[in-house]
């Protein structure tokens, strides 16, 4: 029941994150920054709080009308401010509420989690306290009616037995007093609720403790507009001589007061506990066996970094947690940035779009980092220098400038960006195409490093493929592409002094031709050394450009090698899977550096046999590319 539970809760979260991310894009979506998100909400309460409290007097008589003054007299400051600390306050129990409900649904918040999670109760409990005493210092018919229910309620229990509400039966019973200790615990309970945040976040590696800039200057802008268009305003001034019949009720805090005089107030002190006591037992419900074994491992390249995994632990956590410098951005899977190439192991994925990891792309061995669990000891490859990256991709809009077939099915496609516009990329380094619905293709950029106006890829015909049959087919010079990048870490890495062997499958060729074209740039001498594997010879789409580039730099040499030669091809080369010729061709691979690009079973193929025959994990650079376009 339970497990139905949960997957009903996820396909309504990855539902409305879907949407979310057509709206506000994967990078600024809401629903991922949930929990950054509330703390942004306090801080924000915190900062309008003071000013308030700056101008609020603390006494019978005089209460009622600073807040008025607050609110009227200074409405361009006070009354704007008063306005979102209130919208703010209801912001942060929403999304605290849902970033709750985000981990129970998702089933993250057992084991190790725990802890975070009875610590999010806590600080549940001290936000609505809060709150509802922030509803009693105004001293309007709204504060007089928090002021007695709570009293009453809290009345019906033994320990007081009466006692609170003796002080409310008529006004003179009320004194400046009660100002003062209902400021007092507006202030101090908010320090405890601090203290609670920061020991809430202390096992989360890495917590944020505000969402990305852009959002957060959004959500403030979004509470003044919500000022200025119903200002929040005091109702009458509170008189204990009457009873309040009509108040301006806030449902976000007030939730279980109408309840007080509806229920036996008794009943809902157990219902109420019974709801916290659930909370709190529910990381242990139902009951599971405790694993006795040692925590699982995962390997992770490139450096072949070794740290423990707890059971229900993201990879993204483990790596954070171990100090490696994994990639991410929204921790949800939403955003595609900690994308890792499975090597070894079992993990199990739940939780992510179809726009930040493909079902092609899972197929392959791609998988989010955020999203998933060890299921055994895990080996996989993340792009080493993707979180200082990460900030720095843009989305571009873009229109075709060239269509050139330059190969039986391979096309050059040119992009031009607007007048004025230019990006900046490194060789080896791709753009995501984006299509309608988020999906992206993936394509390399074929020249050497730079900052340009035109892009140029290569661009296969998958049997198919959405984008590349709509490019062969009926796409045109003049068309819109939005794409993204620039994205990857296949670059070169000098100085150095070793020969470079660059070896690529099918169109891997063209992230190679970039690399050895900004080798040629940067004036290496040592040998380089071209192995292209296809699969007959009309898939050598540009072989006279390596032949060229053999003649004019004495350090180079091109290897072709078909792994299906046809009779009409007269083939007199090399025959067999590209990585096996160079096996035969070095037998002792120690001294060399390998940049590898083609198909994920190649690359997979490939690197523990390099590996196997002496060459360092340090010095064996790979990037595997999924048949249907995308990395």
């Amino acid at each position: 029941m339970l497990k139905q539970i949960q997957k009903l809760g996820q396909w309504v979260f990855l539902r409305f994150e879907a949407v979310g991310n057509r709206v506000f894009g994967d990078r600024l979506n809401p629903m991922y920054y949930l929990g950054t998100i509330s703390y942004w909400m306090f801080w924000i309460v915190v900062a309008s709080g003071l000013y308030l409290y700056a101008f609020y007097e603390t006494g019978l008589q005089t209460t009622y009308s600073s807040m008025e003054r607050i609110t009227s007299g200074q409405w361009f400051a006070g009354g704007i401010l008063r306005s979102v600390h209130r919208y703010a306050s209801d912001a942060m129990v929403l999304t605290m509420l849902l970033h709750m409900l985000r981990h129970f649904v998702f089933d993250r918040y057992r084991s190790f989690r725990a802890f975070s999670w009875v610590s999010g109760v806590v600080v549940l409990w001290l936000v609505y306290a809060s709150g509802i005493n922030g509803f009693m210092l105004p001293w309007d018919q709204l504060a007089q009616f928090v002021v007695v229910a709570t009293t009453e309620w809290m009345d019906a229990l033994p320990v007081f037995n009466g006692i609170l509400t003796r002080n409310f039966i008529s006004p003179e019973a009320v004194s400046d007093r009660l100002f003062s200790l209902l400021s007092f615990l507006h202030i101090g309970i908010p320090l405890v609720m601090l203290l609670a945040l920061w020991i809430h976040t202390q096992r989360v590696p890495r917590a944020a403790l505000v969402p990305p800039r852009r959002l957060a200057i959004g959500l403030v802008l979004m509470l003044v507009a919500l000022a200025l268009v119903k200002p929040v305003v005091s109702g009458p001034p509170a008189n204990l001589a009457t009873t309040p019949q009509t108040v301006s009720f806030d449902w976000f805090y007030l939730t279980v007061y109408p309840l007080i005089y509806a229920w036996d107030p008794i009943k809902l002190w157990l219902a109420v506990g019974g709801a916290t006591l659930l909370l709190v037992a529910l990381p242990w419900l139902p009951p599971k066996r405790a694993g006795k074994g040692a925590p699982m491992q995962m390997t992770v390249h490139p450096g072949r970094i070794s740290a423990p995994v707890r059971d229900g632990e993201t990879l993204l956590d483990a790596g954070l947690r171990a100090g490696i410098a994994l990639p991410y951005e929204c921790r949800s899977g939403g955003c595609g940035v900690c994308k890792a190439t499975m090597i070894g192991g079992e993990v199990e994925m739940t939780g992510y779009q179809a726009s930040a990891l493909s079902e092609q792309e899972r197929l392959a061995g791609r998988i989010l980092l955020c999203c998933a669990c060890a299921k055994s000891d895990v080996e996989f490859e993340y792009e080493e220098d993707a979180a200082r990256r990460g900030t720095e991709i843009r989305e571009y809009a873009a229109r075709i400038e060239r269509l050139d077939p330059i190969g039986h099915d391979v096309m050059l496609l040119a992009l031009r960006l607007p007048e004025g516009e230019r990006i900046a990329f490194e060789a080896g380094q791709y753009i995501n195409v984006i299509l309608d619905g988020g999906e992206r293709r993936s394509y390399s950029f074929t020249g050497p490093s730079g900052s340009t106006g035109t892009i140029e890829l290569h661009v296969r015909l998958v049997p198919g493929g959405r984008f590349t049959t709509a490019l062969f087919e009926t796409m045109k010079v003049g068309d819109s592409v939005r794409f993204e990048g620039p994205v990857g870490s296949f670059t070169l890495h000098e100085p150095s002094d070793k020969p470079l062997i660059f070896v690529a499958g099918a169109t891997g060729f063209a992230p190679v031709k970039s690399l050895l074209e900004q080798a040629f740039i940067l004036g290496i001498e040592r040998p380089l050394i071209l192995y292209w594997g296809v699969r007959s010879r009309r898939d050598l789409y540009m072989a006279e450009l390596p032949e060229r580039w053999a003649q004019e730099h004495p350090n180079f040499r091109f290897v072709p090698v078909l792994s299906e030669p046809s009779p009409e091809d007269r083939w007199k080369g090399r025959i067999g899977l590209v990585h096996e010729a160079i096996l035969a061709d070095h037998p002792d691979l120690s001294g060399y550096a390998v940049y590898a690009c083609g198909s994920v079973r190649m690359v997979e193929a490939a690197r523990p046999a390099f590996v196997a025959q002496g060459l360092s994990e340090d010095a064996c650079f790979s990037d595997a590319f999924v048949p249907a376009g995308g990395r």
